[in-house]
């Protein structure tokens, strides 16, 4: 299809412009219209590579290259992160009334390691030192509602309903924007707010400053790795042995024990003393990790609430998103990386439509 439109100088500003254009949305020099953008772009995020967004769109009728998506991406990416950071900056609004009781808040964090193009990226010869690829932690994080937690018919969990935020950077940085995020889908008008996650000092900093009313759940895989760990401490050589002391801990911190857990863990020193056994260093680690969580391993309490005792969710959405930013041959830079994933957030979080109405796109 050929269109003939008009095209001249505006007599106030001088500048010559297209109206029809303008009323279509288009920049200057845009060759495709803000829909098949849309379009490739979408696929981008939900494809594993640019290339791979190509042979979808070739299916579905459009004959693109790769480096048009990527450079669609960069345009609309930049517009979602820019949207992104307004929302962090934009003062809290006091939550909504409900026309019904909320229920509670489940938030689940967690990092993940990902490859970007190190300052000495393509530096030649290829045995010459340096730092080609710079490994960074994504952390991330998974947002729902208790209510939106349900079961397939063969009994396997799944998320209604839930939003994410992914971040590559220093925790204060990722707190600004998990906080926020939170506050969106109901923090502040829930009676209750649970996380969830794995040990990270980090993490729990994090909710320290951020989320201090909250209940706070060691994840339970976590710990019985640790556990194990104090185990094979204890007995390095006969499997059978670690195995014989660690199973009933693991039931008893399961099943509301977790105090008799912990003085067993305080009775370690005594324990190999009786037996003229070293205590080995790391062990005294141990106790004082579990110590530290005392508060959060009543996993009987916490799931005779409803909350869930593993972070399932956030191993989960860790493994979609290195899905898409983790594969073979991937090695990001930090723009590219960025407005892909401000992306992958936006399509997550339902504000796709945003990043695409009409005015932000002028």
């Amino acid at each position: 299809m050929k269109l003939t439109v008009d095209y001249g100088q505006d007599p106030h500003t001088q500048k010559w412009f297209c109206p029809q254009q303008q009323a279509w949305g288009l920049l200057a020099q845009q060759k495709i219209t803000p829909s098949l953008a849309e379009k490739l772009c979408f696929t981008a995020a939900a494809s594993t590579s640019y290339e791979q967004a190509a042979v979808v769109a070739a299916r579905w009728g459009v004959a693109v290259d790769d480096s048009l998506i990527h450079q669609q991406v960069q345009l609309a990416g930049e517009r979602a992160d820019q949207q992104a950071q307004a929302r962090i900056r934009a003062p809290a609004a006091p939550p909504p009334k409900p026309a019904v009781a909320p229920g509670a808040l489940v938030l689940m964090m967690d990092g993940w390691m990902l490859r970007h193009r190190g300052g000495d990226w393509g530096r030649q010869p290829a045995a010459a030192a340096g730092e080609r690829v710079a490994w960074q932690e994504c952390k991330s994080a998974v947002i729902y509602r208790l209510a939106q937690a349900a079961q397939t018919g063969n009994g396997r969990g799944l998320l209604v309903e839930k939003f994410v935020v992914a971040y590559v950077g220093e925790p204060l940085e990722y707190g600004r924007r998990v906080q926020p995020e939170a506050r969106r889908r109901g923090l502040g008008s829930v009676p209750r707010v649970y996380v969830v996650a794995d040990g990270g000092v980090w993490i729990w900093n994090l909710v320290a400053d951020r989320f201090a009313q909250a209940t706070g759940v060691l994840d339970f895989y976590h710990a019985s790795q640790h556990l194990w760990a104090v185990a094979h401490l204890l007995h390095p050589e006969v499997e059978a042995l670690a195995r014989a002391w660690v199973e009933p801990l693991l039931h008893q911190l399961r099943h509301g024990g977790e105090a008799d857990v912990l003085q067993t863990l305080q009775d370690l020193p005594a324990w190999c003393a009786q037996r003229a056994q070293p205590l080995p260093p790391t062990v005294t680690k141990e106790i004082n990790y579990f110590e530290n969580h005392r508060a959060h391993l009543h996993y009987e309490m916490r799931a005779a609430e409803g909350c869930p005792v593993g972070s399932g969710a956030m191993e989960s959405l860790c493994g979609q998103l290195q899905g898409r930013f983790k594969r073979c041959g991937q090695f990001w830079t930090e723009p590219g990386r960025r407005r892909l994933m401000a992306l992958e957030v936006a399509r997550r979080n339902h504000d796709w439509d945003e990043v695409w109405q009409l005015e932000h796109i002028k």
